[in-house]
């Protein structure tokens, strides 16, 4: 190899590194440093004013898998994302083909659909706060025209994390429909003319032309309602603060709750590298997995 195509390899290489400092200075500084940080912090006890912090190792993990508290958020936020995720991405694939076709006032429809997505988490809250409400909440209103009793929907273990589930739902799968709406109007209309004259019918050419042109949106999706539902604490706050008796709490408000109600700094630590673990897990069985089945033409 001569010095001139060695000299041009080294400028590639500098001028590649330098394309990607901006992106590696930002991950780095947001990501790769909390993350070694709240590592390790972890591995040391909680220290108090007469106690100062020592190095503990692996005992705060060992005290979180003892915690009956940890499993029961931990069972929340299974429930939680067992039931919002695939309704979310039902609801929005179904909003978005509807919103795609050929009916009345097809953008009131769309910016309809789209309206709980730009509301505030707060506000949206509150809304559903009042819809919620057992005297007056419009919920048990519509209920009593049919003879319904009211229901504490918010106040009883069994009923309080599908109140929430709702909420969520409801939010998300309007900004869902975005991300389907735009994917589906990137397939060419010869698709749909050719299995017409096939003589497929509209089920047949949604099952076996539709759906498999989206899968990469659905996977997009899937991977951002993975991380949607272990992010959610606003409506916590707003609607139950994680009660009654933790049957509504889940995992980001229990970790919010241990650094900044109980002070306990290092127990949140190991539940954040806990959850960063099991998402990563996740995400290697999509890309992985999942990947491998999905069709990018």
């Amino acid at each position: 190899m001569t010095d001139l195509s060695q000299a041009e390899q080294r400028r590639r290489a500098i001028h590649g590194w330098l394309l990607l400092s901006p992106a590696l200075a930002m991950l780095g500084t947001f990501a790769f440093y909390p993350s070694v940080a709240t590592f390790w912090t972890s591995l040391w006890s909680r220290g108090t004013r007469r106690r100062p912090s020592e190095f503990a190792g692996l005992e705060n993990y060992r005290a979180l898998l003892e915690d009956p508290t940890f499993w029961k958020v931990a069972w929340n936020n299974l429930l939680y994302a067992g039931t919002t995720i695939p309704l979310s991405i039902a609801i929005a694939l179904a909003m978005a083909l509807w919103a795609n076709s050929k009916i009345p006032a097809r953008s009131f429809v769309r910016t309809a659909y789209f309206t709980p997505t730009v509301l505030p988490m707060i506000a949206a809250g509150n809304l559903w706060l009042f819809f919620y409400t057992p005297s007056f909440g419009i919920i048990n209103k519509v209920g009593a025209l049919f003879g319904a009793p009211a229901v504490n929907w918010l106040g009883q273990p069994e009923t309080a994390l599908w109140a929430i589930c709702l909420v969520t739902v409801w939010k998300e799968s309007g900004f869902f429909m975005i991300f389907y709406l735009a994917a589906l109007q990137t397939i060419p209309p010869d698709l749909k003319e050719a299995a017409e004259i096939e003589g497929a019918s509209r089920w047949t050419y949604t099952r076996r032309i539709v759906l498999p042109l989206l899968m990469p949106t659905t996977l997009f999706i899937l991977v951002n309602a993975m991380i949607n539902s272990v992010k959610l604490i606003d409506h916590l706050f707003i609607l139950t603060k994680g009660g009654p008796s933790d049957s509504s709490k889940l995992i980001l408000y229990y970790i919010w709750e241990n650094a900044y109600a109980y002070f306990d700094r290092p127990a949140a630590a190991a539940m954040t590298v806990l959850v960063l673990i099991g998402l990563g897990l996740l995400a290697a069985f999509q890309f992985t997995v999942l990947d491998r089945r999905t069709h990018y033409r």
